[in-house]
């Protein structure tokens, strides 16, 4: 079983790769993109990994934030950014699928976004499970602190009842007891 530390670990190691594959995805889509304007008139998959990239970024950044502020609703977003990155990456090798020609002087730069997509999808992927993992382990964390917060008020009616017991208080009767 994994810690919250190690899983927030990994996260955060996670969330910078997106970040690193983003960045790389967009600056290979960039130039991919301004050598097809000089070579033909764009295709819909010229400018694929540029978009993949920002999903890609995003999903970094939302990882990063979810990893600083566990709350619920960081989690669903960051949960929202992993899913539009690999809806992201997949658009993206299908797209680069559908225009690359290996005789075509692009050929390098398609099948280095295509291959940025490709571990994009699988970090995207194992951030998702991660989440669903700090999610996880944060419910089970809250609901054990509020089990012991209920017990813990329980003790102390308990110990205020006694008190007033031995104090010359009113008698009460708990549990069948004076």
């Amino acid at each position: 079983m994994c810690t919250s530390g190690q899983i927030i670990g990994s996260l955060l190691v996670l969330s910078v790769l997106e970040i690193g594959l983003g960045v790389s995805s967009v600056a290979v889509g960039a130039v991919s993109f301004s050598l097809a304007l000089r070579e033909h008139k764009p295709q819909l998959g010229d400018s694929s990994p540029v978009w993949s990239g920002v999903c890609f970024l995003l999903c970094g950044i939302c990882g990063i934030l979810c990893a600083k502020k566990k709350s619920g609703l960081v989690m669903i977003l960051f949960s929202a950014c992993c899913i539009c990155g690999l809806i992201g990456g997949i658009l993206n090798f299908q797209f680069l699928r559908a225009v690359t020609k290996k005789t075509s002087s692009l050929y390098p730069l398609h099948l280095a976004s295509m291959s940025l997509a490709c571990i994009g999808i699988g970090g995207c992927t194992l951030s998702s499970w991660l989440t669903c993992r700090l999610a996880s382990y944060e419910q089970r964390r809250m609901f054990s602190e509020r089990e012991h917060s209920l017990h813990h008020s329980h003790e102390m009616a308990e110990k205020e009842i006694t008190d007033n017991m031995s104090n010359g208080g009113p008698q009460l009767i708990f549990n069948g007891r004076v």
